[in-house]
């Protein structure tokens, strides 16, 4: 579920009719003083500043605090600012007023799974601990469209020992929370608390937002740039990552950032690569268990196509300082390895991998895919080991262990991949594909044929003693695939002959440019030989 921060969630409260705190979120010490200047603080009034963060229990970690002076709020804010949650950076916080509370409540509209059917959860008590006095809580029944049963509603209100005035205005708020959340399709939408001010007014003084991942695209106006549920803000790894599964559908491409160094107590930071979900959870744990930092999720799974996989590698391995490439999933995958081999294969030799990758391909074609594997490692400055549903994550995860400490402490450096060098020279032949291109050194035509026209499946032949599509454009265009096939196979054959050049938008920016250009300068194709 995607989420919302706390100012996105109350500007959509506001438009239902709840108040809200006067104030706005900051991005700097400086906005988050001028912020402070325009509530008139210092003026005998104070501020609030709350980081916006994905959690709960922002005050125990520092992440509230409140200033009398415009000063103090920008000092708070810069603090604030160069904190990390997790080991994400916090990107704003909010400056807001002060408010009086005299009394809180507890608000809480969700979908109930088993009634299938939408609850508004209400308690006569707020703040934090609210969820262990869950016995004292009330269930408010809502239709889909009506909105929370008005009976119940009046008996929730009338619980609460208000005046006739607050207890109206009460009931005011609980059909306003159903009405916000069911504008923009919400998951979950969390007022904790609701106050009730000195001044008699109920304002939301907290707000928490999640969003049905099925309706994020009807909804632009929320500006949600991943519809998954991440415990931070999408990093722009996470951004690239998301753009590549959007543009191509084969299969499943889902990655998110876990970590982005090593906990003191673990023996590095591994790139994790899973193929299905309760296999990749079981992988998750052994490497774990095996005593290292998983610096990434990862998931390839519903028969994804070999150049998905080869994209998600190289996002994996644009994270700096891994130890080490780890890829274990479903041991009864339906899906082809092979295709998955290929994708893996293609991305460690572009990048010159040289840090140790232990891969468990379990499932169709698993023989194939490991055999590919092992004619690859043999090209490669660092051990690649494949393996098959027969093996456990655990007996990988050890075996994972015992490379990386034979690697004396390699760490893993972002790079550009390397490129044929003949894709600059006046003989070779290009061909568009989805998202990319296929290059072919006329030259060396007569070397590859061979290789070519046993794995493109028929696209490319020989006509006249030159390469040419067999069909059509549109239906060469989208067979990306078999072209990776063959140009890891002439790779492995030792012919520099056949490139797939695939775009990946974004991933290069995130490549120091010195890393980037001395690589590119320096990379042509080894032709197998090392």
């Amino acid at each position: 579920m995607a989420r919302l921060h706390e100012y996105q969630g109350k500007e959509i409260l506001a438009r239902h009719g709840f108040a809200i705190p006067r104030g706005r979120a900051a991005t700097s010490g400086d906005d988050a003083a001028e912020a402070a200047r325009e509530l008139e603080c210092g003026a005998g009034s104070e501020v609030v500043i709350k980081i916006q963060a994905w959690m709960t229990g922002r005050a125990a970690i520092g992440g509230v605090a409140f200033a009398a002076t415009v000063d103090d709020a920008r000092a708070h804010a810069t603090r604030m600012l160069a904190m990390t949650v997790g080991q994400f950076p916090v990107e704003a916080v909010l400056v807001e007023e002060k408010i009086a509370i005299a009394r809180e409540f507890f608000l809480s509209f969700a979908i109930d799974d088993a009634a299938r059917a939408p609850v508004i959860i209400f308690a006569a008590g707020g703040g934090s601990g609210i969820e262990e006095r869950a016995a004292s809580t009330r269930r408010i029944g809502c239709d889909v469209v009506k909105g929370p049963d008005t009976e119940a509603v009046a008996e929730a209100v009338g619980s609460c020992g208000l005046s006739a005035q607050h207890a109206a205005d009460l009931a005011t708020c609980l059909k306003n929370l159903f009405a916000a959340a069911r504008s923009v399709e919400a998951r979950s939408l969390e007022v904790n608390p609701l106050a009730l001010t000195q001044d008699g007014t109920f304002v939301a003084a907290d707000c928490r937002i999640t969003i049905d991942d099925y309706a994020v695209a009807r909804h632009p106006e929320l500006g949600i740039e991943i519809a998954r549920e991440f415990d931070h803000p999408p990093t722009e790894l996470e951004r690239v990552a998301y753009a590549a599964e959007q543009s191509d559908h084969r299969g499943t491409f889902y990655f998110a950032q876990l970590a982005t160094a090593a906990a003191s107590d673990t023996s590095g930071l591994v790139g994790f690569h899973g193929a299905g979900g309760g296999g990749s959870m079981m992988s998750m744990d052994a490497i774990v268990t095996a005593g290292f930092t998983i610096a990434n999720f990862t998931d390839t799974s519903g028969n994804p196509s070999a150049t998905k996989v080869y994209r998600a590698s190289r996002i994996i391995l644009a994270q700096p300082n891994l130890v080490g490439y780890f890829g274990s999933g479903s041991g009864v995958a339906s899906q082809e390895q092979y295709w998955s081999a290929y994708g893996l294969a293609k991305a460690f030799y572009e990048l010159d991998l040289d840090v140790p990758a232990v891969i468990r391909l379990g499932g169709n074609t698993e023989d194939r895919a490991v055999d590919i594997l092992r004619r690859m490692a043999a090209l490669l400055r660092a051990p690649i080991e494949g393996y098959r549903k027969t093996d456990s994550p655990a007996k990988i995860a050890a075996r994972f262990a015992e490379l990386v400490a034979d690697a004396h402490g390699t760490l893993w450096t972002p790079r550009a991949p390397r490129v044929a060098a003949f894709v600059h020279d006046s003989s070779a032949t290009s061909f568009a594909v989805k998202s990319g291109r296929v290059w072919i050194d006329t030259a060396n035509w007569s070397q590859i044929r061979t290789a070519v026209e046993a794995h493109s499946g028929g696209l490319i032949i020989d006509r006249g003693g030159a390469p040419a599509m067999a069909v059509a454009n549109e239906e060469f265009a989208t067979k990306d695939s078999e072209l990776l096939a063959c140009d890891v196979e002439c790779t492995l054959a030792g012919v520099e002959g056949f490139y797939l050049e695939l775009d990946i938008p974004g991933l290069s920016a995130l490549i120091p440019a010195s890393i980037s250009q001395g690589k590119q300068a320096s990379s042509t194709f080894a032709g197998g030989a090392r």
